[in-house]
C-alpha cells in the first residue's frame, strides 16, 4: 500500500526532527528511530539469514552503522531509503555475496483469511505457487520486485537501495512480472 504525499511529508518531518535531535546526542530520539524502522530492517534480514541469531546480529550491525553515520545523512532522500540502503549493503557484505536472499513473500501470508475452507485452500495453493515462482527468479529480479511490491519503495528508492540505475530497476521489475506471469499462467487459467 503506497503512502500518500501528506503521509510521506509527515514521516519526513518526524524523521528530520528525530535525526536532528539524535545528532545532538539525544539517545531517546535515536531509540525512537530504531523502534520505527527495526521491523523493516529485520524483515529484510530474514531474507538473507536463516536463523534469528544471525538476523539479530544483522539488525544490530545496521543500527550501529546508522548511528555512527547519522550525521552524514544529507536529507537528499527519505531516511527509510538511506537506512534500507545501509541494511541491504550490510546484508550483502555479511553473506559475502552468496546470493542467499529469500523474498519477503517467503513465510508471509499474502491473502486475507476471511474466506471459507475451500477458498482458503485455493488461496494457500496459489500463494505457495507464487512463492516458488519468485524463488526461481534471478536474484536481482527478486530483490527489485520484493522492494517495490512488498516494501512499497518507488523505483528511484529501489535504485538507491540496490545501487542499480532506475531504468535497470524498472526493467528488472518488468521482466520479473513477465516471468511470474508465464510461470503462473497454467495455474491461474485452467
Amino acid at each position: 500500500m503506497k503512502t500518500n504525499e501528506s503521509g510521506t511529508l509527515q514521516t519526513s518531518v518526524r524523521d528530520f526532527i528525530l535525526i536532528k535531535k539524535a545528532c545532538k546526542g539525544n539517545n531517546d530520539a535515536f531509540k525512537t528511530l530504531v523502534m520505527l524502522y527495526e521491523k523493516r530492517v529485520r524483515i529484510l534480514g530474514c531474507g538473507f539469514f536463516r536463523n534469528s541469531a544471525d538476523t539479530d546480529d544483522f539488525v544490530q550491525d545496521v543500527f550501529i552503522k546508522v548511528y555512527t553515520n547519522l550525521k552524514s545523512f544529507r536529507f537528499q532522500s527519505q531516511f527509510s531509503t538511506w537506512l534500507m540502503s545501509i541494511a541491504y549493503n550490510t546484508a550483502l557484505n555479511t553473506v559475502n555475496r552468496r546470493k542467499e536472499y529469500l523474498p519477503l513473500i517467503e513465510g508471509t501470508d499474502i491473502f486475507d483469511t476471511d474466506y471459507g475452507p475451500e477458498e482458503n485452500t485455493v488461496r494457500k495453493a496459489l500463494a505457495e505457487a507464487i512463492r516458488e515462482a519468485i524463488k526461481e527468479l534471478p536474484y536481482n529480479f527478486a530483490v527489485c520486485l520484493d522492494l517495490y511490491f512488498f516494501y512499497d519503495f518507488p523505483y528511484n528508492e529501489v535504485a538507491v537501495i540496490t545501487g542499480l540505475p532506475v531504468n535497470t530497476v524498472k526493467s528488472h521489475i518488468f521482466r520479473a512480472k513477465k516471468l511470474l506471469k508465464k510461470k503462473l499462467e497454467p495455474i491461474i487459467q485452467p
